[in-house]
């Protein structure tokens, strides 16, 4: 097991954002981010932080409290994220494309006594209030698109009211620093809690270590800020090393993506992407793709789902770039095992980030040979301090040192890994967890519905989708396009089955488990 980690460690007192704002001092002058409205110098970012810092404090918030992020990726999410870190208070960014009814469970199992939200999510958060009997004192709007109610108070309004603080908190590596909420088999997310060292020892070893990101870059993420690999993507990473970053509020559309690879937002164009092997998949295929010399880019990334071998080398054929696959988690706060900048194997997942170790278990708990499939477990520093209130699910996935991550992988004869599928039922879905329960439950909530199972099956480029098999009741009648339109209005959008079988009976045990395995089969046949 590793002992002596390629980078040092943070001194006994440490605070993140803290840390961030001394690497750029000389760089007051330097754009950090770029968004479709503006830039933010590192200058004024420094001093925006400071300032949001002192009007979190200014609301009575004290160290460890949380304060919930809804926002849209721009300039005002490191303010917000990096201002309540730098006071001790906890930040929670949440998923932008979820339902008021997820909100108000967030807001209640957070226990947030602040909100800051985008404009265009402000009716979806005062929605979940309304449902939620958890009180949330403030919230602060960024970029509002309507007149505020006297409760709500703009985002520039908020941090222009105080002076910026000299000294942040005094916190230590090991004091929580941010959450991050991964979905489980329920469907009820797992507020990840992650320490303030956590996005330091990510950014040295991945961002700095494995990618050798450096000042002169300008990364683009399509992965949003909300999510584990988008956060270090967009800021923890290009902020680690004084480069700059492109924000995009809109879905990451091939066209939006081209947009900006092509210096459509302030006149400059990546040198970094970090993308997922669905949007790689719908860029490569759609008539607009850019051609070689329209970009600049010198790296892609990808993660989120397995990248299928055919994706990665059109794509290189294509920008003379290879795309540098990994496998991260919300547990771990960012990639693990990754393939090299300078040493790609397509179809695998690629080798240990230096400073974690892999296992690979059977059942028996003990570690299987190369060439078999077993459970992955990863020691790193940066895994989560625990699922906040879910004390079963934190001892099943953080095992003395160890982390679970729930998917099976293949170790080569050259130390590589590849994946080979998960270890329950959940589906990765264009880079996002779904639950096959949960679509299911809400399938069978349709008057005309008797029974559904969901799977994931691979489509002509080798990426998930989900497809339900559902039975329906004697004498009933539904359509496919109904059942979508059905999912779509209860659950957020991106977990609608994307085809829909009907069938006469589904195959089942003994006991009346269904046997998913042999739906996988059909699908296969």
């Amino acid at each position: 097991m590793t002992t002596d980690l390629p980078a040092p460690a943070p001194g006994p007192q440490f605070n993140f954002a803290q840390h961030l704002l001394a690497l750029n001092v000389g760089r007051a002058t330097k754009s950090a981010c770029i968004d479709d409205l503006g830039t933010l110098s590192y200058g004024q970012l420094d001093e925006r932080v400071r300032r949001f810092g002192a009007a979190l404090r200014g609301l009575g918030l004290k160290r460890e409290e949380r304060v919930l992020l809804l926002m849209q990726d721009g300039n005002d999410w490191p303010v917000a994220f990096l201002g309540a870190i730098f006071v001790g208070v906890v930040p929670v960014p949440v998923n932008t494309l979820l339902t008021a009814d997820d909100y108000a469970y967030l807001l209640e199992h957070s226990r947030a006594q602040a909100a800051i939200v985008s404009g265009a999510l402000l009716p979806a958060l005062t929605a979940a209030m309304v449902k939620s009997d958890h009180e949330v004192h403030k919230v602060v709007v960024s970029r509002p698109a309507a007149p505020l109610h006297p409760s709500e108070v703009e985002f520039d309004a908020f941090w222009q009211a105080h002076a910026p603080l000299a000294r942040p908190a005094a916190t230590s590596p090991d004091d929580p620093g941010f959450w991050l909420y991964s979905s489980g088999s329920t469907g009820r997310p797992k507020g990840a809690v992650h320490s303030q060292a956590n996005p330091y020892w990510t950014a040295e070893l991945y961002g700095k270590g494995v990618l050798g990101l450096a000042e002169s870059d300008i990364c683009f993420s399509a992965a949003k800020l909300f999510f584990a690999y988008g956060l270090g993507n967009g800021l923890t990473f290009p902020m680690s090393v004084g480069a700059t970053s492109i924000y995009m509020a809109e879905r990451p559309t091939p066209e939006a993506t081209f947009k900006r690879w092509t210096g459509g937002i302030g006149g400059v164009k990546p040198t970094v992407f970090f993308g997922a092997p669905t949007g790689y998949a719908g860029m490569l295929a759609h008539p607009s793709l850019p051609a070689r010399d329209a970009v600049a880019l010198r790296l892609a990334s990808s993660a989120g789902e397995a990248l299928p071998a055919e994706l990665g080398e059109r794509f290189q054929r294509h920008y003379g770039v290879d795309i540098v696959d990994g496998i991260g988690s919300t547990e771990m706060l960012h990639v693990f095992i990754s393939n090299r900048p300078d040493r790609v194997r397509y179809g695998s997942t690629g080798w240990p980030v230096p400073g974690y170790d892999i296992e690979l278990r059977g059942e028996d708990g003990r570690q299987v040979p190369d060439g078999e499939p077993g459970d992955l477990y990863i020691h790193g520093p940066s895994a989560a301090m625990m699922y906040w209130g879910n004390r079963e699910k934190t001892r099943e996935t953080f095992q003395g040192g160890w982390t679970k991550a729930g998917d099976k992988y293949v170790r080569n004869d050259d130390g590589s890994y590849t994946y080979s599928g998960r270890s329950d039922d959940m589906l990765k879905v264009s880079g996002i967890w779904v639950s096959p329960f949960e679509v299911e439950a809400t399938l069978i909530q349709h008057p005309a519905v008797l029974e559904a199972a969901v799977i994931g099956v691979n489509d002509a480029e080798g990426l998930v989708k989900t497809r339900a098999y559902v039975v329906l009741k004697n004498g009933a009648a539904a359509t496919e396009a109904e059942l979508k339109a059905f999912v779509k209005d209860r659950l957020a959008p991106y977990k609608y089955p994307r085809s829909i079988e009907f069938v006469a009976d589904l195959p089942k045990t003994a006991t009346g488990k269904i046997q998913r395995f042999k739906l996988r089969e059909i699908a296969q046949s």
